[in-house]
């Protein structure tokens, strides 16, 4: 759009974008009043001017204004669509991704309970993992714990493959073992 005390003659830009410039205000209320959000009525009007400034300046148009009101409405469906195709979207993954019950969201997370349980699990198996005997514990951590292999491991040890492949055992049977307690 020309800035105000432009040297630019009317008419130069092509009839559609003149109208524009003359009936934007007059667009923005038509697609607010049915969009009822000024925001979206404003990128409507971006997106109507640039369909408008992709037009041929020579096209004929007979009736600008009709013409700019049909496209406008036009945009104004396909956001809708476009809306409600999204909106579907989402209502189907939030179904696919949400617990419900009764038709209300319900947590997915574990019940109160149930963490205390695990946190205390956890507690007790790092204490039955600290009091392993330091070369079963120090396979067991290295191995297990810090995801190398039985080679790594091995070496890190300074014993060989078969060592630490016993270690292992002997420390999943202790705290086996431990846990069951």
């Amino acid at each position: 759009m020309a800035p105000a005390g432009s040297t630019e003659q009317a008419g130069e830009h092509g009839p559609l974008l003149d109208a524009l410039i003359e009936k934007r205000e007059s667009l923005l209320l038509f697609l607010a009043s049915r969009t009822r959000c000024m925001a979206t009525a404003e990128d409507l009007i971006q997106d109507l001017y640039i369909k408008v400034a992709a037009v041929d300046a020579g096209a004929d148009v007979r009736a600008p204004v009709a013409m700019l009101y049909r496209m406008a409405a036009n945009l104004m469906v396909d956001h809708v669509r476009s809306t409600q195709r999204a909106s579907r979207r989402n209502g189907q993954w939030r179904m696919d991704t949400h617990a419900t019950v009764g038709g209300e969201d319900v947590a997915g997370e574990p019940a109160a309970d149930e963490v205390l349980v695990a946190k205390e699990r956890v507690h007790l198996l790092a204490e039955a993992v600290a009091a392993l005997p330091p070369k079963m514990g120090q396979a067991f951590r290295l191995h297990k714990l810090e995801g190398q292999s039985q080679a790594e491991t091995a070496r890190a040890m300074g014993v060989s493959v078969k060592m630490v492949e016993k270690h292992i055992q002997a420390a999943i049977a202790n705290l086996a073992q431990r846990l069951r307690t």
